[in-house]
């Protein structure tokens, strides 16, 4: 049966579903744009030893939603941070917009994140790599989750290559793994293009990925 706690990140109350309880590291998974947390264990997530979560980020799912927007990866970081917080060290699986999260993650708090694995899903290729020209948009169904801000404001949120690789550096640079990231994406936008090139990340499955950081400490 899933188990919820409640977060807060500021003024965001965030639900973080255990998906399999257990002993040992956790696995946190991490949802793409417009979807919301698992409420079981994925098939390809069923050979973890410890632990399965999943945390609905803000605005989808069981989270709470803001008042007018204003969403972006970087406050999507906080969301990550808030469940490391109630979790300790966990390994990371981000589908989509969850995968670039979870390579900020991985940058911002390499000692907490013991592995990060990306995959393809919605929201993966962002706004592209640079600002393109401005656009009016009404989000569709405010108030309901997800919440329309997100899915427009994340749906062009820009990406360069260059900075998506100074958080993988940050994360070999940091974590004490020698390979702390995975791409395991079939459609790799410049940005993971680029993180996939650089030294220390595997580019491999996602039942490989799963295995080798099973092992790290």
């Amino acid at each position: 049966m899933t188990t919820t706690a409640r977060l807060r990140h500021n003024r965001i109350t965030l639900t973080l579903h255990t998906c399999r309880a257990g002993t040992g590291r956790p696995l946190l998974l991490l949802h793409g744009l417009g979807e919301r947390a698992p409420r079981a264990v994925p098939d390809w997530a069923s050979t973890w030893a410890g632990p399965v979560t999943a945390l609905d980020f803000t605005g989808h799912g069981d989270s709470d939603l803001p008042t007018g927007g204003g969403y972006t990866c970087e406050v999507l970081i906080g969301d990550v941070d808030a469940a490391l917080a109630h979790l300790g060290p966990a390994t990371l699986v981000g589908r989509g917009l969850g995968a670039y999260v979870a390579l900020l993650a991985a940058g911002g708090r390499p000692a907490l994140v013991r592995g990060a694995v990306l995959c393809d899903g919605p929201g993966l290729a962002g706004g592209g790599t640079g600002p393109t020209s401005a656009a009016v948009v009404v989000p569709p169904a405010i108030g309901h989750r997800p919440d329309g801000w997100a899915l427009v404001e994340l749906a062009t949120d820009v990406r360069p290559p260059d900075y998506a690789t100074s958080f993988a550096r940050l994360a070999t640079q940091f974590s004490g793994l020698a390979q702390p990231l995975a791409v395991c994406a079939t459609w790799r936008p410049p940005w993971l293009e680029a993180v996939a090139d650089e030294p220390g990340v595997l580019d491999t499955t996602i039942d490989d990925a799963l295995l080798r950081f099973a092992a790290v400490q």
